[in-house]
């Protein structure tokens, strides 16, 4: 990456100092060992007041949360690989204590359902599957109440139309943190919880990462290229 003029650097130390929050270091990833993930590289970015979050449909300018890192999960590199056969029970967490899915990843009514409905109850606790940072806790369009959180395991997760949202923007959680309260907010016909998992912007089918009958996270690897393919790798 090319440097930056020396009067920018500058300019954002002086606003560093002046705005606090503004200021990030690298996020710590607690509980996450390196076998877990394999990148071909893994760099991290300058800290900078804004950056785009591609997380969504629409990129957006989001503020810098503090606490987190920006980086690109691919890390320069073509691929990388996630080992769910890797992590402890304390690794992760299914996002509700009882549920059934009510509408699969994929093909819906023509079109392409982008996530995984999961019904349980009304107001029922929606939890953090992994530990990570929320980029995004707010209405947005259809999904109603929406959290978004990234994951140091360059995955990011989605919970929407939620009754209620429990974290802010910026806020870290842990593993099984409750984040929301299932609801039916934006578009929603009733109570549940459109559940994704998210890779540098693009959707994925989460049953690739958790078996939704048993509510238990599948024990093999996922091997993730910039192109969009995912390979399972038992």
């Amino acid at each position: 990456m090319k440097s930056l003029p020396r009067f920018v650097i500058t300019v954002f130390l002086l606003l560093q100092a002046a705005v606090p929050s503004l200021a990030q270091s690298p996020l710590q990833p607690p509980g996450y060992r390196s076998a877990m993930i394999d990148f071909d590289t893994f760099e991290s970015f300058p800290p900078f007041p804004f950056k785009i979050d591609f997380s969504m449909q629409r990129p957006a300018f989001r503020p810098v949360v503090s606490g987190s890192a920006v980086y690109d999960p691919f890390g320069g590199g073509e691929q990388f690989t996630v080992h769910l056969r890797n992590f402890a029970d304390s690794d992760w967490c299914y996002l509700l204590s009882s549920s059934s899915v009510i509408s699969s990843y994929g093909g819906r009514g023509g079109g392409h359902h982008s996530g995984t409905d999961i019904k349980s109850f009304p107001n029922d606790t929606i939890r953090a599957v992994f530990a990570g940072v929320v980029v995004m806790s707010e209405p947005f369009a259809d999904y109603g109440n929406c959290v978004q959180i990234r994951h140091m395991n360059g995955l990011t997760t989605l919970y929407s139309h939620n009754a209620r949202n429990l974290v802010r923007t910026g806020d870290y959680v842990e593993v099984g943190q409750p984040v929301a309260l299932e609801g039916s907010t934006g578009r929603a016909t009733t109570h549940h919880v459109h559940f994704e998992i998210r890779v540098a912007g693009r959707h994925y089918n989460s049953q690739l990462l958790f078996n939704h009958d048993t509510r238990q996270l599948r024990r093999h690897s996922l091997q993730f290229n910039r192109s969009g393919q995912v390979t399972i790798i038992k």
